[in-house]
């Protein structure tokens, strides 16, 4: 069974990963649910939800709770639909076509529902969860402060026990809340005493809670960011989330899921850019013939539709993951929340690299959206406008792309130090098959020896200081993650047999991959040799990332064909 990191050290069949291929009919069914709400509830309502009118926004959560949208892995005995981890991430691609609502939804049903799914004591829930589950009760998640970012430990909220016993006194600031202005629960971080890092579950009805005002965004308007400021706050000792002390468990495990989400609500948003821009392309006229015939643009489709393909190959693949973790799971078991939790954090890492690649994806493709349209991609008349304003803020969601990217690294290392992954042998190993002389490898596995290359050496020159070296950490980041998402492309590809179109569009991006962990490889080496032994360590690794070109224009163009004909994203 895999284990996380395991894919720098083992080969993998298309048979042993999950794909969008694989979903069941009811996988298919909640995806259709989800696409027919967002077309019929949402679609109608987004300039309203952009210049937050009274209620709209809240009142579409509540019609989407109806159908159990909010409330997918919630067990049916709070009034969830007790589905798997997978109709969770399908639901959030359905949704991700406005960032706006994407927000509303995602804070709610994710941040501010798991906590207490996760954690809660069995009255907690019976408390909230129906309520939450039916949205009567709108969820926002209380972590960060003007002085707490990425650092979040840093936190000054203070939480003091009264004398009594019965409750908590809290004081402090909380900064971009999400929901934060119309939310009735918060899950709100503090520390007892200022020392220990705790959960509590706050009704925005105790005195002493108070919204600030809508925050001014560069993007994601419609949705409620505010500032949550707690003065004398009395929470009940029942409300204390968890344990005293260990609120940054809870913390962290819901980062984990949401850096997983994160990659669908991607996927999402660039099937909606790139099926846009198709459209607009065959209809803009330059020169007397459609945009679309020249071949920029089809370069430019081509590019969008292959990061499409290879982020929702890296989802479904962890999704798989987790999920291969959970057999004969189910919520009615004692430990369910924590046997869930672990599958998740076995593959934190992988996480992560859905996190930074799902972001920057993205960007790459809404970016390439304004620019399909031209002038009218910067006018505010045209959704590909706000779609590129509200891309940028998911580099910084769930933790920023270079905290992820320290974060990643630093836990393959983790997990190699606790004897959990053999990286060592698999270093050592490579050794002795660069001295055999060169083999053949597809690229997948040879962008992955090139990893264990540059990981050997900067362990070998930083040991135990490696987790302090921060540009190294981000390029061996880059190198395993692409590693990671090339072979999830091609088994992809193998399992779906290899469709022409498909196969176009793997062959040049892994081509494109490599060049990415060839720079960040020499990265690595420069910083961590010199001389006679860089040079030798330089040539193993062009060794590992020389490739033979393919004809990109065409294949790129084969692509691009294929989409516009379409109009959407496809593999068909």
């Amino acid at each position: 069974m895999a284990i996380g990191g395991s894919f720098l050290i083992e080969n993998y069949t298309p048979a042993e990963v999950f794909t969008p291929e694989d979903y069941n009919e009811e996988h298919r069914a909640i995806a259709r649910t989800t696409e027919e709400f967002f077309a019929r509830e949402i679609a109608p309502n987004l300039e309203r939800i952009q210049h937050h009118e009274t209620g709209v926004a809240v009142g579409i959560l509540r019609q989407s709770a109806s159908l159990g949208l909010t409330a997918v892995s919630v067990p049916e005995e709070y009034g969830g639909m007790e589905m798997d981890l997978t109709s969770m991430l399908i639901v959030a691609e359905g949704l991700a076509k406005d960032g706006s609502y994407a927000g509303w939804h995602g804070a709610h049903a994710g941040i501010g529902t798991l906590p207490l799914l996760l954690y809660g004591t069995s009255e907690q829930k019976k408390k909230y969860l129906p309520r939450l589950a039916s949205a009567e009760l709108v969820g926002a998640y209380c972590l960060s402060e003007p002085q707490a970012g990425s650092d979040a430990l840093a936190a000054k909220t203070r939480a003091d026990l009264s004398e009594d016993g019965t409750h908590y006194v809290l004081n402090g600031q909380k900064m971009w809340i999400t929901n934060g202005g119309h939310a009735d629960l918060y899950t709100v971080f503090a520390k007892v005493g200022g020392e220990k890092f705790t959960a509590f579950l706050v009704e925005r009805a105790y005195p002493g809670v108070k919204p600030g005002a809508e925050e001014k965004k560069m993007g994601i308007k419609g949705s409620s960011t505010t500032p949550v400021y707690l003065d004398n706050v009395k929470v009940p000792v029942e409300n204390v989330l968890g344990e005293v002390g260990r609120g940054h468990i809870i913390a962290f495990n819901i980062l984990n899921l949401g850096r997983l989400k994160l990659g669908p609500f991607a996927t999402g948003g660039m099937k909606n850019v790139l099926q846009i821009s198709a459209k607009y392309a065959k209809q803009r006229i330059a020169f007397g013939k459609p945009i679309a015939d020249f071949g920029m643009i089809q370069q430019k489709i081509a590019e969008m539709s292959a990061r499409i393909f290879v982020n929702e190959a890296m989802c479904t693949r962890v999704t798989g993951l987790i999920q291969s973790k959970l057999t004969d799971w189910n919520w009615q078991q004692p430990d369910a929340a924590q046997v869930l939790l672990k599958a998740v954090e076995e593959f934190a890492a992988e996480c992560s690299y859905i996190k930074v690649f799902a972001s920057e994806a993205l960007d790459f493709v809404v970016d390439e959206g304004v620019q399909i349209h031209g002038g009218y991609g910067y006018h505010q008349d045209y959704l590909v406008e706000r779609a590129y304003r509200d891309s940028r803020i998911n580099r910084i969601f769930e933790g920023t792309s270079e905290i992820n990217r320290m974060l990643a690294t630093g836990m393959l290392l983790k997990r190699a130090a606790r004897g959990q992954l053999a990286l060592v042998p698999a270093v050592q190993k490579l050794q002795g098959e660069l001295l055999a002389g060169p083999q053949a490898y597809d690229l997948p596995t040879a962008a992955k020896k090139a990893t264990l290359l540059a990981l050997g050496v900067a362990y070998q020159k930083y040991t135990a200081d490696l987790e302090n070296q921060q540009e190294i950490l981000a390029a061996l980041c880059d190198m395993a993650m692409n590693a990671f998402a090339m072979e999830s492309a091609l088994l992809r590809s193998r399992k779906m047999g290899e469709p022409e179109v498909v196969t176009a569009m793997v062959d040049v991006w892994m081509r494109d991959a490599m060049d990415v962990v060839a720079v960040s490889g020499r990265t690595v080496l420069a910083a961590c040799a010199e001389g006679d032994a860089l040079r030798i360590q330089m040539a193993a690794l062009r060794r590992f990332t020389k490739y033979e070109p393919v004809d990109r224009i065409a294949l790129q163009r084969k692509v691009a064909a294929r989409m516009l004909t379409a109009e959407r994203f496809t593999v068909a």
